[in-house]
């Protein structure tokens, strides 16, 4: 039955434009370092957002300003000893893909895009205690780069790559007799120094932003013969975040994108195996909406999701495919005041797996 978790990989792989606002990809989930012997898995995701605001009354819209996107992940866990795990994940944990129509004049950010993306390569070690209790750290090397234009202000931004290390800590108790599992981890911020060439400013212009700590609790358990139910919550410490480079501040007074308040992020599932070779799973997410004003590059505040997956199992492999649909907080933005309301959104991941 354990082997039917991984289709939460695979469906929250279609559900991530909706954490923070539509920043965050990657739930940093540590759950391969759990798996038995030796691992490997791979995912991909596509989301497609229907994403769009008005301003004045409802008199000028902005039309879908959300690109889809793909996502990605790639893990490997080994057996180092009875006692000692590890593990490297590789995945994306925030990406933009914003592009506001240009035919959508006289909305104020008519033609302004934005494009932020970041690869992470975490390494894990996994320490196990007496009575199923483990300890489990490592590190997170991290490149980010990024380009923004807005007319409205004739406004241009390039950033070159910038990679920095964080941290990651935490600990885990197991029953295996009946699937059950917990795993907490914190994950540490990592602070990038922005080296940017900005339209305002005929020399290039330096700037920090921060991709912000979090906590994930991850667990699990069997509630009867052949089902599980599984779920996470997850803190993000959003509110440090920004992307304020040097000459816009100083040319407009604004942030190119703040938020305001942190996000704590809930999901749960049920999964049954209903054959020696197939199982399925049900998820449903729920982000709880801030009231803050959002950025215009992440115009959406929480979001409530359901998703259904189907796993087949022969062997060592284990094949999942899901979809997730979205429905998209509604939010106001900071700036021009876009009312973004009834935005909705549909995802699709697959995820190969196996163990050896």
């Amino acid at each position: 039955m354990k082997r039917a978790f991984g289709a939460v990989s695979a469906l929250l792989a279609g559900t991530l434009s909706a954490h923070a606002g539509g920043i965050e990809r990657s739930t940093q989930s540590v759950a391969i370092l759990f798996e038995k012997g030796s691992h490997v898995e791979f995912s991909m995701g596509a989301f497609n957002p229907d994403v769009s605001g008005t301003v004045a009354g409802g008199a000028v819209t902005s039309g879908d300003m959300a690109k889809g996107y793909g996502t990605f992940a790639f893990g490997y866990k080994e057996a180092l000893s009875t006692r000692l795990d590890m593990a490297v994940i590789l995945d994306e944990p925030v990406g933009v893909n914003v592009a506001y129509p240009a035919g959508a004049a006289p909305y104020p950010l008519a033609g302004s895009t934005a494009d932020l993306d970041a690869l992470a390569l975490t390494a894990l070690l996994r320490f196990k205690i007496a009575e199923g209790y483990s300890v489990h750290g490592g590190l997170r090397a991290q490149p980010v780069q990024g380009e923004v234009s807005i007319p409205l202000f004739g406004y241009g931004m390039t950033t070159r790559t910038d990679r920095e290390i964080g941290y990651v800590l935490g600990v885990g108790w197991e029953k295996p007799e009946i699937a059950a599992r917990v795993a907490l981890t914190y994950n540490s911020a990592i602070r990038h120094q922005l080296r940017a060439q900005e339209t305002f400013s005929p020399t290039p212009t330096a700037f920090e932003t921060e991709i912000p700590q979090s906590v994930n609790l991850e667990f699990q358990t069997g509630i009867a013969r052949d089902t599980l139910l599984f779920g996470s919550v997850r803190w993000v410490d959003w509110s440090v975040f920004d992307i304020t480079p040097p000459a816009f501040l100083a040319a407009t007074g604004y942030a190119i994108s703040d938020i305001e308040k942190d996000t704590v992020t809930y999901n749960l599932g049920i999964g049954r195996r209903f054959s020696e070779n197939w199982a399925g799973a049900v998820t449903f997410g729920y982000e709880p909406a801030s009231g803050a004003l959002m950025g215009n590059l992440a115009p959406t505040d929480g979001y409530r999701s359901i998703g259904v997956a189907a796993s087949y199992m022969r062997g060592g492999m284990t094949i999942t495919g899901g979809m997730t649909y979205v429905d998209v907080g509604d939010a106001t933005t900071m700036v021009v005041g876009g009312d973004f309301r009834g935005n909705s959104g549909l995802g699709a991941g697959l995820k190969v797996s196996y163990g050896f």
